[in-house]
């Protein structure tokens, strides 16, 4: 299958702009591509008990799992502070690394502002079945 990266980019950004962020002001964006083509869309949603927030990655998941896919291509993320461009630092946390690793295999891609990482470049040491 062939990815489109900027596109799939361009609704991370898109995704970012619905972050309910009001405690660190860092606004999420993701875009996750099935295999069979549909893309779902997450967002930061931060809670003031922190524990219970939920990040862009692991909100596209929850809906892309939801709706029965099993299957992942990419996922595109773009974060930084709320009005801010994206910072390029911006990678998912081990959290929702690990969220990936149960879904994906090694070479799934994560699309960053600006580059691509395999999932196993950024979790070479994933805990797994």
């Amino acid at each position: 299958m062939m990815i489109d990266r900027e596109a799939l980019y361009n609704k991370a950004l898109e995704a970012r702009e619905n972050s309910y962020c009001p405690y660190s002001g860092y606004a999420v964006g993701a875009a996750l591509l099935t295999a069979d083509g549909r893309v779902f869309v997450g967002t930061n949603i931060e809670n003031a008990a922190f524990s219970p927030t939920i990040c862009a990655e692991r909100a596209a998941f929850a809906s892309a799992v939801s709706a029965g896919a099993r299957e992942f291509v990419a996922i595109a993320v773009c974060g930084g502070k709320k009005g801010s461009k994206p910072d390029p630092a911006c990678t998912p946390c081990g959290v929702c690394r690990q969220v990936m690793a149960e879904f994906c295999k090694p070479d799934f891609e994560v699309i960053l502002n600006g580059r691509t990482l395999t999932l196993a470049e950024l979790l070479p040491h994933s805990f797994g079945m």
